[in-house]
């Protein structure tokens, strides 16, 4: 294959409709916009103006609060953990850490850190070395005679 040679499958690229180019495209003369109103007009943005009433936006009151600075976690749960064993992308001899479950391709991002959840059932005893854990996951791996290590301050 040589670069002269590249191109698009087919069906990839669709050609872009030119309006407005006269009779023969099939868009000529109002280009698909119907005729008069403000809505064929150039410069008009219709989103949230109601034609001076107080838009919805504005009505509906604002709730809860979002915090700047929260700690955003990649999720894991135990079964999933467990098909990766059986598909023998982790090996359970080693200490499972963060990076380790990320290579694994567990998840794509380490994000703040990686919480593991108790959903699906874990029968290996796994080491593992993460930011988090549910209680009811820790309970589960403990269960299966493994362990896991917590930072202080994630241990709930």
């Amino acid at each position: 294959m040589k670069l002269n040679e590249l191109r698009d499958n087919d069906g990839a690229a669709r050609k872009q409709k030119r309006v407005a180019r006269g009779p023969g495209s099939g868009k000529g003369k109002t280009a698909g916009r119907g005729i008069k109103g403000q809505k064929s007009r150039s410069g008009v943005a219709l989103g949230g103006y109601e034609g001076g009433q107080m838009p919805l936006y504005r009505r509906l009151p604002k709730r809860g609060f979002n915090k700047p600075n929260r700690k955003e976690f990649a999720v894991i749960n135990l079964g999933l953990i467990e098909k990766f064993i059986a598909a023998g992308k982790l090996d359970i001899k080693a200490e499972l850490t963060e990076d380790a479950l990320v290579a694994a391709g567990l998840t794509n991002h380490k994000r703040d850190g990686i919480r593991i959840l108790n959903k699906g059932e874990i029968k290996s005893a796994v080491k593992l070395v993460v930011s988090g854990a549910s209680a009811a996951a820790v309970e589960a791996i403990k269960a299966a005679g493994g362990s896991i290590t917590l930072p202080a301050a994630a241990a709930e």
